[in-house]
Parts: C-alpha cells; structure tokens; sequence
C-alpha cells in the first residue's frame, strides 16, 4: 500500500510519525513479519508489510526499528498503586513511569486505596489525577463492595457510566455467596466484568506459603490449593445462574486451570489471568524465607507452575498480568509469616512472560495477545491492535537481548521485586503512549 492511499491529514500542527523496518505484530490479525506504520497525533493513520512504497513523506519524523519488535502497548490488568493513602509506597507518577519502562501503556488499577474507590467521586478523582499526572493511560477498577467490607453492593451501574472498566475487591474475595450472586445479576444488566481474587479466606486465613513439604520444613502456615479452586468452582456455579460475566484474577495451580478449562468448553462468559511471577517462579524460590517471594497467590509446586505455562499457551488463561504490589523496606523486612505481601512486576512483566516464548511454549504473536488484545477486549478498551484509527499506544522491544534487574534500575518507588538479580531475556527500546514517547532506552 501506498502512503499516499492511507488517506493522512499533512495539515500544519499534525505530528506525523513514520516507524519503519520493524518487526511488526499485530495479535488481533495474526500478523508477525515485516512492517511499516504511520501515526499521526494519537492514533495509526495505517500500518503494513510495504506502507512506504513511495517513500516516507518529508513531513515524518521518521523511528527506524533496526528490525526490531513493534507491537501494541502493553496492558496491565492488575496494578496496584498507593495513591490515594499510601503514596510512601507508590504514586501513579512512580507506577506510570515503571509501566513505561516495561513498555506497557495502560495500566488498570485496584480499588484498595484509602480511601477505597467506591464510589462516583473516587472514580473521576483517580481519572483526573491520572490526567494530569501519568506518562500512560490509567484506567480504575472499581470496589465491587461497600468499603471491600464484603457486606453491601457498591454502586455498580454509577461508577461504571463514570470511567470504572470493572469491579472487584482486589486483593479479597468475595466470600458471602448471596452477595456474590446479587453482584453478578446486577453487573450482568450492565455488562459489567466482575473480577475475583479466588481464594476462600477462612481457608486461607494465617497462611503465608504454599501447603506442603517446603511449608512444613520452614515451618510456616500453608495455603491449600483447595483454597482457591473452591472459591472458583462457586463462582463458576453463580455465574450459571446469571450468565455475568466473570474473571478469575490469578490462576495459581493445576487444578484450577482444568476447572476453568471445562467452564470454557461449557460456553460460560469467564475468563481469567495469571501473573508473569507464577510463570517463571515456583514454591521452592522462598529458599531461605526470602520475603520478596511471598505473594498472594502464593508460589505453588513446579507442576502447577508448567500447568500455568500449558493454560496460557492453549489460551485457557486469556492475560498476564504483572499483579503490581508494592511494599517498603519496612513492610518486608519482617519475619516471612508477618512481612506484607506482594511484589512489584511492571518493570519486568515482558521480560518474564517472554520466557514462555524463548522456552518453545507459545509463539511470540499467542504470547503478546495476552497482554494486549486479551485484555482490551475484556475491559471494552481502545487499544490492543496495529490498525488504522487505533490509539497510537506501541511498544518496541528487543526480545533476544538480555539484562540484570538490579535494585538501582528498578523505578517504581519500592523496590520488592522477586526478580532481584536475575537475568531476565527482552528489552524495552521505546514505549509509545497516544503517539508521544513516554520512554525510550538510550543504551543499547
């Protein structure tokens, strides 16, 4: 295609940018292979394999990808940031700046703040000062519950007609059934997406670690497995009697996936994630009570580590998500069993979830779809595709080169990485957001 047929305004005042010799993938289509693409403002004019067959026009700036990976800007499903409440912890400028660097350019935020977004006012807060203060797009989940008490609906059909692209209570389930099912026909008039952290709390409750060997010769408190597929199969039973539609946050073991697997063959509206953590890291990885490994979910064996792997390579798992937490020094120098819970992932989600790719898993188009298309389709979200009229949200990385995560690379506010030290394989060159660049490596 000619450049002269994509139909581009050249008037005056209208950035055009030209990103050529690239390896251009675009999940939505399938397509992986040579490619050119055209922007102008915030969003494509067009993108192909021959875009430039009469040359780039003089009014481009002009990217060359050094053949490189051009694909559509990450989207992150699951960040946690402490604005409001806890901006010791993070800011959504320090979030955002991370996200940048992982070349992800729309994060989606938990309710769990203080205060907790429950309402219309807390939703058009975090918007605005998302507006104002973010390199990418920040975009909030919603408390599915008053105060994530658990006891009383929040005001679903509201906050979504303000700007929430789901609802959930985070990091808690929501374990009182009649008030799940009440949450689910309400959500389903909306067609609103309903998202549950899947782990039954009494179950669950003083636990710190996967239940088993490892637990028991460190002597810390286990978290059954059972824990979580109980709460799933529940809401799967729920989401039968009202046809919402459902995600199951983070996956965590074998069973699970299977369970899920079978929801899918039985046409339910569910769908689910896991963090690039639980791809790569295994119960063994708390060694010597290494706080920076304690998650929630936690680390399960090797088996269900591979089953992860299996559920997100034949598409049972439809995203990957950082799982974003971040805690001060303070909070994870402590005794494993009272140290805070979570590590952050912004920075690292690509590199981590390109191990699936570099280990013979799952193609590298399959792998990008779980964090792009997957997650804007789910969330009704622009984004997430290389083609005319899209927001101009791109991510050019280098999937061979590797690097060293290190405590002085590391962005984001707090430093609790479980990666610490690791070399991790795929770097982020340039991370694009509305057609400007909110990030480029100078090293290379």
């Amino acid at each position: 295609m000619s450049v002269a047929a994509t139909g581009y305004n050249s008037a005056p005042g209208t950035h055009l940018t030209a990103y050529v010799n690239a390896r251009m993938i675009d999940p939505a289509s399938g397509y992986d292979g040579p490619g050119e693409l055209l922007t102008q403002g915030g969003l494509i004019v067009d993108a192909g394999p021959k875009l430039f067959t009469d040359g780039v026009p003089a009014e481009c700036e002009i990217i060359d990808c050094a053949g490189q990976v051009l694909c559509p800007g990450l989207i992150d499903m699951k960040v946690f940031v402490g604005e409001p409440g806890a901006e010791h912890k993070e800011t959504l400028e320090s979030a955002s700046l991370a996200a940048a660097v992982g070349g992800v350019t729309t994060i989606i935020t938990m309710p769990n703040t203080d205060p907790v977004i429950d309402d219309i006012s807390l939703v058009e807060f975090l918007k605005r000062r998302a507006r104002f203060g973010a390199l990418v797009n920040v975009h909030p989940m919603a408390a599915a519950t008053q105060g994530l008490q658990g006891i009383g609906m929040s005001e679903i059909g509201l906050m979504r007609q303000a700007g929430a692209v789901a609802f959930t209570d985070g990091e808690r389930a929501i374990a009182n059934a009649v008030l799940m099912r009440r949450i689910l026909s309400y959500a389903s008039r909306y067609d609103a997406l309903i998202v549950q952290h899947v782990e039954e709390p009494m179950l669950a409750e003083g636990g710190c670690m996967n239940e088993g060997e490892i637990a028991t010769r460190l002597g810390l408190t286990g978290i059954p497995d059972a824990a979580e597929t109980i709460m799933l199969e529940r809401d799967l039973r729920l989401v039968q009697l009202t046809g919402a539609r459902y995600h199951a946050d983070q996956l965590s073991c074998a069973a699970s996936v299977e369970i899920m697997r079978a929801a899918k063959r039985q046409g339910l509206p569910v769908s689910c994630g896991v963090s690039a953590a639980h791809l790569a890291l295994n119960e063994n990885d708390v060694g010597n009570y290494r706080t920076f490994f304690k998650l929630s979910p936690p680390l399960r064996r090797e088996e269900d580590r591979a089953a992860l792997v299996a559920g997100v390579a034949d598409g049972t798992i439809d995203v990957i998500v950082s799982g974003h937490n971040p805690q001060d020094q303070e909070s994870k120098r402590l005794p494993f069993a009272q140290a805070a819970t979570g590590g952050i992932g912004l920075e690292t989600l690509l590199s981590v979830a390109l191990g699936c790719f570099h280990n013979g898993h799952i193609s590298l188009c399959d792998l990008l779809a779980r964090m792009t298309t997957n997650p804007a389709r789910l969330l009704g979200l622009p984004g997430g595709k290389l083609s005319k009229g899209q927001p101009a949200d791109l991510t050019l990385f280098d999937p061979g080169k590797s690097w060293i995560v290190t405590h002085n690379q590391v962005r984001s506010k707090s430093k609790n990485t479980p990666f610490e030290d690791r070399h991790l394989q795929g770097v982020v060159l340039r991370t694009v957001v509305a057609g400007e660049t909110g990030f480029i490596r100078e090293e290379v």
